[in-house]
């Protein structure tokens, strides 16, 4: 699907380019996932424990779109494999949080070093004010996203 040219001329290209990063970051996500032994989705669930964690299993559930039973799935295979575990809350004794192994998520950080070098080399070439410019296009982008996504979830 091209833009037309009026597109083009109001984002087009830079919608092109952030299709393209998408498709290039899912294939990257694809064989960390495959190196590790993990499915993609245990690696996105892994993904956010571990940035934003620790975090209930229905917590969870929200952030990655997946229905509970899914998620209790992903759940029991990271922990057999070593790469979360489930910690009783200090408030209720009920209540489960998951908790990302650290060393392990140095493993999974060691397969995008090449990737975090590269953007660290492609940054070196911008000034500060150019790189909050970027980070500030990414966060409304990535914040535009959710939008979208939460829209077409509540079926608009």
């Amino acid at each position: 699907m091209r833009p037309t040219t009026e597109e083009t001329a109001h984002g087009g290209d830079v919608t092109d380019l952030l299709r393209e990063l998408t498709v290039q970051l899912r294939l990257l996500n694809h064989q960390v996932s495959d190196r590790l032994g993990l499915q993609d989705v245990d690696l996105e669930c892994l993904d956010l424990i571990d940035r934003t964690g620790p975090l209930t299993p229905s917590t969870l559930a929200r952030a990655a779109d997946l229905h509970p039973a899914t998620v209790t799935g992903v759940l029991d295979r990271l922990e057999r494999a070593g790469w979360i575990r489930r910690e009783r809350a200090a408030t209720d004794r009920r209540a489960v949080r998951l908790v990302a192994d650290p060393d392990r998520s140095r493993d999974v950080l060691a397969l995008y070093a090449p990737l975090r070098d590269a953007v660290a080399a492609i940054c070196a070439d911008f000034d500060t004010d150019q790189l909050a410019t970027v980070a500030a296009f990414l966060a409304r982008a990535a914040a535009a996203g959710k939008t979208a996504t939460d829209a077409l979830a509540a079926g608009q």
